[in-house]
């Protein structure tokens, strides 16, 4: 196999070289043109470096994910329905960071309490990733639960509406990769975060990240 057209001249570089860096260009103007139930779109006229832009953003308060695996490598899933793209899909437990004041931690251990039923001993942050860079600010941050047991009965959460019917199931990590390569995982953060997971797994978990480390990118829009 041949090597890259040398007439483009790209560049190699090294991983220590690429770092994804705040730049904030002056804003020339800013309207919300919809108010809406958990999420507000503002049109913000931006001024770059070829000239001004006008873009459409969705203002996300942004959101926590969590993969708990068990003790036998098993990754907890969750089927919701969501009605934008009419399906069902199987999900890791995850949430809005909607709670004025609640740390990003502390709103994964409640997500995973309510949806799965579940607490861990052991939280790690496994990535970070912004959901559609090109038009939301909704930023994530997915979060490895282990060390799990059972919220006792008596202080379990009701579920309503999407989360109603929501039922865990456990699947081996293995085949929780197979599944997202296959195309029969949809959701990106059950994308992202089995994948992460396999790859940190990989590396003998000495990849992950304090559970509290401080996350800018989560604040950006609340």
């Amino acid at each position: 196999m041949s090597g890259f057209p040398e007439e483009l001249d790209v560049p190699v570089v090294t991983a220590g070289d690429v770092a994804d860096a705040e730049v904030r260009r002056p804003l020339l103007s800013t309207d919300v043109v919809f108010t809406g139930h958990v999420w507000d779109v503002v049109r913000e006229e931006v001024e770059l470096p070829g000239g001004t832009v006008t873009r459409d953003v969705q203002r996300h308060p942004g959101a926590v994910t969590v993969l708990a695996l068990d003790g036998d490598d098993n990754v907890v899933l969750l089927k919701q329905y969501r009605h934008p793209v009419r399906r069902e899909l199987w999900e890791l437990p995850a949430g809005l960071l909607d709670v004025e004041g609640e740390a990003p931690l502390v709103a994964a251990r409640r997500e995973l309490a309510e949806e799965a039923d579940l607490v861990a001993a052991d939280w790690a942050v496994v990535v970070d990733w912004f959901n559609s860079p090109g038009g939301s600010s909704e930023a994530n941050r997915i979060y490895l639960a282990r060390g799990l047991s059972a919220v006792p009965r008596s202080e379990r959460h009701d579920r309503e509406d999407e989360e109603r019917d929501m039922v865990p199931v456990r699947l081996p990590l293995e085949e929780a990769v197979r599944a997202v390569l296959q195309g029969h995982l949809h959701n990106p953060g059950t994308v992202i975060g089995v994948l992460a997971v396999h790859a940190a797994r990989a590396a003998g978990f000495t990849t992950l990240r304090p559970a509290d480390e401080p996350w800018p990118e989560g604040l950006l829009r609340r």
